[in-house]
């Protein structure tokens, strides 16, 4: 194949060739692993749903247990005094950490509670 390719631009006479400038090594490095409308749901330790999903997610080379996430929105189910609680949540940012299982939500983070409770902060971390 290798051969066929070498002949094909002899033929053509026309070479393609990106310079070494041209190609942004730290992008390379720092997001090996990129996702669009990433989704993931499960269960808690506790046995209740969850789902997020998120604009975009991306793994760094030298981070691999964290997944780096944009415009995150989910749902989680808690019970308080015997009663089950829907939160709807979203943030602009955050960071899921699968050894510890949690996820930390930064900037702009909002909170609406089926029970009517509102959060308002600039960081969360829920633990799954």
């Amino acid at each position: 194949m290798v051969a066929a390719l070498i002949a094909g631009s002899l033929f053509t006479k026309q070479l393609l060739w990106t310079p070494i400038s041209a190609i942004n090594m730290t992008d390379i490095v720092s997001n090996q692993f990129k996702m669009s409308n990433a989704s993931f749901s499960g269960t808690d330790t506790n046995g209740e749903p969850f789902y997020i999903q998120a604009a975009s997610g991306r793994q760094e080379y030298d981070k691999p247990n964290i997944i780096l996430l944009d415009k995150v929105s989910g749902t989680t189910t808690r019970i308080s005094e015997g009663k089950k609680i829907k939160d709807d949540i979203t943030a602009n940012s955050g960071q899921y950490n699968r050894i510890t299982k949690t996820i930390t939500l930064t900037d702009n983070v909002r909170v609406d509670s089926s029970n009517g409770d509102k959060i308002r902060t600039e960081e969360l971390v829920i633990k799954l």
